[in-house]
């Protein structure tokens, strides 16, 4: 086989049309071969002898995609010094752009004996692990464009590849659970139906079930254990793992562009899969144990901000030119439109504490193609100083736990929470004004992937984590749910009537709330999981949308787009300045943008704030004080909206504000099962009162 010097850049297997060229950086090794890997278990090893600054590469003609490989590393193994360097461990390319098979987590593939820890094991690895996979990048992206759409009129919908589409009546069963699934028809029809503007993928990086869970018969069913950050995971594949994922991939991102709905990707890049002292010897590890993760001050250990058994070392520059290479191949080459960062706090400890100026974000804020994406930070870690919502850079937006919190407080009854709670309608400007960001740096959600699902945030107080295996020790003990009066399942009319009440007025709420909206897949329909708050190693239908039949329609469903459509036809609920609090200059309106009333239609005083038990009160909004202007410098002006908000555990009544707006009407009542849609309900007038029952939201419009 001929063997040409190749170059040190670009990292990973850079294919051309005639051959392919090899490069991975190790600081650590003495030798690296390269190993082509063969369908009857034999291997061919290549020697990298070209080096430039620790990036050992080849160029090797004639070598195709869908060629499998793997990398020995010849160099010290002393645990005591940090360094773990083995050649009987074939290691996955940290650049691959593909991998292919599974972990069968023999022995081999550890860097000691189960028996005796302290011993190196030279078991050979190559029959148990997986392989790096030679890709083809030429895929044709016709007209692709990025939707780019603005935040002040994304809709977010958080969604796993294979829960979301696992149990879809209408895609063929051999696309389902797949990619080819996210572009089928039948899904993107059903988001462009919802009104959703950006598909949220939990994570879809290559990632590992870790050795436990398997043992258990249980599966890494989210995906936050990552060990490739360019390949697509291959179990989501319906054609083939040896690169056929990546175009899989591509071709679900034109079909979701064409629809005009973006992709971002929940990314994991502060931890890998590799875990703690006592994981395995997948790739890192191996390469370059002591560049990648961030020691302890006995290097036999691993520093643990994330739960996970380990955090890479954001100062090393070959860590942080991992993941800017990473980010930047998935927006060039895989046409994403942004990312959603787990665990971000991680990212930002250069040293032990959170630095909100870290190398990581100086990098991102500067890159051409990073910074002009979508980035969503998770602000928080489970390390301390951890939580840091609302301390993000200007360029970022943020999920916003604190809006979660409190919308969940006021709709179940804790007392003292209105005035937080008005914070978090108009956007939390107490977290974003200050450092220059606007109401769009807050991700509002109810639900999400981690925690209860919305029918099971008004069915349970409690987590039933049971089938996790753990003893229901896992998983948020506080959920600030509220079962409505029965732990469960229930034939209660009653009971059932309150739950389905609580999560229109949750799905309400979120989607009249200033920021951007986040929905969390099936949602829509009340997914359950009965109970389970933590079901990331639950890949069953427990875990999967369970679809209505074709044609059958779904309530709550139809209520989501109604109110979906409210928003995106109304400016006044998706602001891209804060409230001033005051009349607007310029608009010819002397009444403020948003103003504050009790349920006696009197404006709300600082008394009436810091009161414990209150939980009702009336929102205007003036949709003729809408400070900011169009595209074109033009006026934006809209309907004006009267929000009222009975979370008292009885009825109450409402007065309509006298000066304000002479005729009102109902646009929005979720005490009724529609929701009353737009344009349906009775009109009221000025000064004239209204019931609302328990627990409920009415919406009164008056036409700008």
């Amino acid at each position: 086989m001929q063997v040409w010097p190749g170059r040190a850049y670009p990292l990973g297997a850079t294919y051309d049309g005639a051959g392919t060229n090899f490069a991975v950086f190790s600081e650590a090794a003495e030798r690296i071969e390269l190993c082509l890997l063969h369908d009857d278990g034999s291997e061919t090893a290549i020697e990298l002898r070209e080096s430039d600054a620790f990036v050992r590469h080849a160029y090797l003609p004639g070598v195709m995609p869908g060629q499998r490989y793997g990398f020995r590393v010849h160099g010290p193994y002393e645990p005591e010094k940090g360094k773990r360097c083995n050649s009987a461990k074939l290691l996955l390319d940290p650049y691959a752009r593909a991998m292919s098979g599974a972990i069968d987590w023999d022995e081999a593939v550890y860097g000691y004996h189960f028996d005796e820890p302290e011993r190196r094991n030279d078991l050979d690895s190559a029959p148990h692990t997986m392989a790096s996979v030679v890709v083809n990048p030429y895929f044709d992206w016709g007209d692709d464009r990025p939707p780019r759409t603005d935040y002040h009129q994304t809709v977010i919908y958080e969604a796993h590849v294979k829960g979301l589409t696992m149990l879809h009546p209408e895609l063929p069963e051999d696309l389902r659970g797949t990619y080819a699934a996210l572009g089928h028809p039948a899904i993107v029809e059903h988001l462009t139906k919802l009104g959703v503007t950006a598909l949220e993928l939990m994570p879809v990086h290559q990632f590992v079930t870790d050795h436990r869970l398997a043992d258990a018969g249980l599966a890494n069913y989210w995906g936050y254990n990552t060990i490739g950050f360019f390949a697509p995971h291959n179990a989501y594949a319906s054609w083939g793992d040896r690169g056929q994922q990546v175009l899989e991939f591509k071709q679900a991102v034109k079909a979701l562009h064409q629809a005009g709905i973006e992709v971002i990707l929940d990314v994991v890049y502060n931890h890998t899969a590799e875990g703690n002292h006592l994981g395995p010897t997948l790739s890192f590890r191996g390469l370059d144990n002591a560049s990648y993760y961030r020691l302890t001050d006995d290097p036999r250990y691993y520093m643990d901000t994330t739960g996970t058994g380990n955090s890479l070392l954001m100062r090393s520059p070959h860590v942080l030119q991992l993941i800017m290479d990473s980010l930047r191949y998935w927006v060039t080459e895989m046409h994403v439109d942004g990312f959603r960062f787990d665990l971000a706090a991680t990212l930002a400890r250069q040293f032990h504490e959170v630095d909100r100026l870290s190398s990581f974000f100086d990098l991102v804020q500067q890159d051409p193609v990073v910074s002009q994406v979508k980035l969503i930070a998770e602000p928080w870690d489970v390390g301390e100083g951890g939580y840091q919502v609302g301390n993000f850079p200007p360029l970022w937006t943020e999920w916003n736990g604190r809006y979660r919190d409190t919308v969940r407080d006021l709709w179940r009854g804790e007392p003292r929470t209105l005035a937080e709670f008005a914070s978090r309608l108009t956007g939390s400007s107490d977290l974003y004004q200050d450092d220059g960001r606007r109401p769009l740096a807050s991700i509002n959600f109810v639900t999400c992937h981690d925690g209860f699902t919305l029918h099971d945030l008004v069915a349970y107080n409690d987590k039933h984590n049971e089938a996790n295996g753990e003893g229901n020790r896992d998983g948020e003990s506080h959920n600030r749910s509220w079962n409505c009066g029965v732990e469960g399942a229930t034939d209660d009319e009653d009971v059932m009537a309150l739950r389905g009440r609580q999560m229109r007025n949750f799905i309400a709420t979120l989607l009249l709330s200033q920021g951007v909206p986040m929905l969390s897949h099936g949602d829509e329909f009340a997914r359950t999981q009965k109970g389970n708050n933590n079901a990331y190693c639950q890949d069953g239908e427990l875990s999967w949308v369970h679809w209505p039949k074709p044609g059958e329609k779904h309530p709550l469903c139809e209520f989501v787009q109604a109110m979906v459509g409210m928003r995106r036809d109304h400016p006044a609920f998706r602001r891209r300045r804060f409230f001033h609090g005051r009349p607007v200059e310029g608009t010819h309106d002397e009444l403020s943008d948003i103003a504050w009333f009790t349920p006696e239609g009197e404006e709300m005083t600082h008394r009436d704030w810091q009161e414990a038990q209150a939980r009702a009160l009336t929102v205007f909004l003036n949709g003729n004080a809408i400070s900011e202007p169009g595209e074109r410098g033009e006026r934006i002006a809209d309907d004006s909206f009267l929000l009222m908000f009975n979370a008292q555990p009885t009825p109450r009544r409402f007065t309509v504000p006298v000066d304000h707006g002479r005729e009102w009407q109902v646009v929005v009542d979720t005490s009724r099962e529609d929701g009353v849609p737009p344009g349906t309900g009775p009109t009221v007038k000025a000064g004239s009162r209204i019931t609302l029952v328990d627990r409920s939201l009415t919406v009164l419009q008056r036409p700008a």
